[in-house]
């Protein structure tokens, strides 16, 4: 029960030297990331209208 509770301060103790993110850097990596999702899954799904145009002229 010792390990565990030592466990945990030390935890307590690391957390507090990480270097948080701002809320602004925060929101703008996440509109990166949102952005960058649906421009993969548009140039997906095109990909895959093509391809799928593709094999049907094919056979």
């Amino acid at each position: 029960m010792n390990k565990i509770v030592k466990y945990f301060k030390e935890c307590a103790l690391e957390m507090k030297k990480v270097s948080w993110p701002s809320r602004q850097m925060v929101l703008s990596s996440t509109k990166v990331v949102i952005v960058a999702t649906i421009v993969f899954a548009i140039v997906l799904g095109l990909v895959d209208f093509l391809l799928l145009k593709g094999i049907f002229l094919i056979f």
